[in-house]
């Protein structure tokens, strides 16, 4: 069965307590569409409690289990129920993927006193002060918890920067510790060294941090038994720190635990492979070069080039490291990344993930079952935003279940129409995609010899007619202008 991940959250995921309750109630629903695996958000205690979206890491052990900063459940609700969240997805043969934020921590308990220097924000390389002292919130006691499933203790020396001086302008600031003086090592310059993203900096070269990351690992996955993770913003972490971390969780679980990243780098496939090769492909990644393909040719119109719609594309050059996608969390109308697909090349877009045999295709929530939020604009003003259900999704996803299979022909010589066929397999019928992005088209693909003779339908219903296969295995596919057809056999 062809695999299908979603993204069962967006960034503003009604706060009441019952996204792990939805899950639950949407379980055979999924399963039914041929959803193989959910990706949940980050289900641990913010620094924001029950208002965070989690990406503020608290407390690792909360899920939604103890009274700490001002809430016993998460954003999403309780331990309890994220169990059985978990349970009832498991009963439907849908994998867990986890939410892992290991770059930073927020919400410290107490204030310390310890030597930092400034840095430019912009050439975090460059420091800008000589060493002097700072009093921050990074010792961490969690007086809800305490010493219940671990004992550990954060303090300055966890850290390698922090943003916040007590009485102090927010700036960077970089700690001095024995651990280092400077940032850890990363593949790329941007902003000199982006090792520092925000509140308190993990010091991943600190062996009692890596200690306790790992042992945390094991106790997570022994609490849900989860199947794969997603590793947030993996441009601001240890590389070589990451590596182990996967390799000790997968031998430790005694599971071949999956494992995607975000390195979010579009435009720049040269980093997504050069992160690959330095951790030695022990972890896929997310196509954020496909993903701003996808945003430039849905605000571009027909002047986009189709026909080069992979290029670039970390799915065309490594599909077997690659987790495609439409949009995220974080592409979204009003977030900093904002770079959201218009809604008419939606369905184009899906149909390219899910119909073709490379990627790991993930779906995001808002595609399948709508938002609606309210949020600040760039210039401070309220906006109301309001996402659609995209029209075909359901049609699409059983389309990748049930016909997206075999050998793989592509007609993409035309600028603004292409197309490809599936044939099948032993258990499959196979389907044949024609996607437009200007007027509508008839496009001449070959099926194959096995379907000589039959009659095909277009399953998104955007076309009336039908097509018979000639006896040399061809067929004349139709597809309406700016739209998707998805045609199968009677």
């Amino acid at each position: 069965m062809n695999q299908t991940m979603i993204q069962f959250f967006h960034w503003y995921s009604e706060g009441d307590g019952k996204l792990w309750q939805d899950a639950e109630k949407q379980a055979e629903y999924l399963a039914e569409l041929g959803i193989t695996s959910v990706w949940f958000p980050p289900a641990y205690k913010g620094a924001n409690g029950g208002y965070s979206i989690g990406y503020d890491t608290y407390d690792l052990y909360d899920l939604g289990e103890f009274d700490q900063k001002g809430t016993i459940p998460t954003r999403y609700g309780t331990k309890d129920q994220y169990l059985k969240a978990i349970k009832a997805l498991k009963k439907n043969n849908i994998q867990i993927i986890v939410d892992i934020v290991l770059g930073h921590k927020g919400g410290g308990d107490e204030l310390e006193t310890f030597k930092v220097v400034k840095v430019d924000e912009n050439n975090r390389e460059k420091v800008i002060s000589d060493v002097f002292e700072i009093q921050s919130y990074t010792k961490f006691t969690f007086g809800g918890r305490g010493k219940k499933y671990s004992d550990f203790e954060w303090n300055f020396a966890c850290f390698s920067g922090t943003d916040y001086a007590e009485g102090m302008d927010k700036h960077i600031y970089k700690i001095q510790s024995e651990y280092g003086n400077d940032w850890e090592e990363m593949i790329d310059d941007e902003k000199g060294n982006y090792d520092y993203l925000m509140f308190n900096d993990v010091e991943h070269r600190n062996p009692h941090v890596r200690e306790e990351l790992n042992y945390w690992a094991k106790w997570y996955f022994e609490q849900t038994d989860f199947d794969g993770v997603r590793l947030d913003a993996l441009k601001h972490i240890s590389f070589d720190f990451y590596k182990e971390w996967i390799t000790l969780l997968r031998s430790n679980s005694g599971k071949n635990i999956f494992a995607v990243g975000e390195y979010w780098a579009p435009g720049y496939l040269n980093l997504l492979q050069r992160y690959i090769e330095v951790t030695e492909g022990c972890m896929s990644l997310f196509d954020s070069s496909l993903q701003n393909n996808f945003h430039n040719a849905s605000k571009e119109g027909s002047s986009y080039d189709l026909s080069k719609i992979f290029d670039g594309s970390l799915t065309q050059a490594d599909p077997l490291h690659s987790v495609s996608l439409v949009d995220n969390h974080d592409t979204q109308p009003l977030q900093d990344l904002e770079a959201p697909v218009e809604e008419w090349f939606k369905p184009i877009a899906y149909a390219l993930i899910l119909l073709r045999k490379d990627g790991y295709p993930c779906i995001f929530y808002p595609d399948l079952f709508g938002a609606h939020y309210v949020d600040k604009d760039k210039e401070g003003n309220d906006q109301e935003i309001f996402l659609n259900k995209i029209d075909g999704i359901e049609e699409l996803l059983k389309a990748r279940k049930d016909h997206a299979y075999g050998e793989e022909r592509d007609y993409f010589e035309d600028t603004n129409c292409i197309g490809w066929t599936r044939d099948g397999d032993d258990e499959h019928s196979g389907c044949a995609v024609v996607v437009s992005n200007k007027d509508a088209y008839e496009k001449p693909m070959e099926m194959g010899e096995k379907y000589i003779g039959k009659t095909f339908y277009d399953l998104l219903g955007r076309s009336e007619e039908k097509v018979t296969i000639d006896e040399k295995g061809w067929g004349n596919f139709p597809v309406p202008a700016g739209n998707v057809s998805v045609w199968i056999v009677e």
